[in-house]
């Protein structure tokens, strides 16, 4: 599949069940854990279970312009395309990225016996259950996972944008750098 074809189907496929309750840290790094489900494509009637962690490098006004990084997303091996080829799409098609560092980190996979309706009400039960406000709960295709999961970023690094600002503003003010 070629980049435009599988960026295309993780924005249709991706589904954010449950974004993290709790906005990311203004002034410190961030850990966004994350479930991943999604139908298996090896046994049919299963599902997916990727389990997760990705690191947000806390924010900064002064870095270059749409430079992410990314460490850990299997860019390579999943997609067989290279993270420069990756940036390079998003930047041609006016896709910005906040110029931050993300580490991806899965700690398990597995597959929950049961198709992915079930798996949502599971997991979605137990974070729930949990109280668990720092996890993402997402939905996607198995083959784009990488992709989906940059979806998932950018829809909480954009939730915690405006707040972000509010804050290092008033940091600076109350430090004095700002008049």
């Amino acid at each position: 599949m070629n980049i435009q074809d599988a960026w295309e189907k993780a924005l249709k496929t991706t589904e954010i069940i449950r974004p993290r309750v709790q906005p990311l840290q203004t002034f410190e790094t961030t850990l966004l854990p994350y479930i991943f489900l999604s139908e298996s494509l090896v046994n049919p009637g299963d599902t997916v279970v990727r389990k997760g962690e990705i690191t947000v490098e806390k924010p900064s006004i002064v870095l270059p312009h749409n430079m992410p990084q990314f460490e850990g997303f299997e860019f390579e091996e999943g997609l067989g395309m290279n993270e420069d080829i990756l940036k390079s799409f998003f930047l041609v098609r006016g896709v910005s990225l906040p110029s931050m560092k993300y580490n991806n980190k899965t700690d398990a996979l597995d597959v929950f016996e049961g198709r992915l309706p079930k798996a949502l009400e599971h997991y979605g039960n137990r974070l729930q259950r949990e109280e668990n406000v720092t996890a993402g709960l997402v939905t996607g295709s198995e083959e784009i996972w990488q992709l989906s999961m940059l979806v998932f970023i950018c829809d909480q690094v954009a939730k915690s944008a405006n707040t972000d600002f509010k804050k290092l503003f008033d940091d600076y003010r109350h430090r004095g750098l700002l008049s």
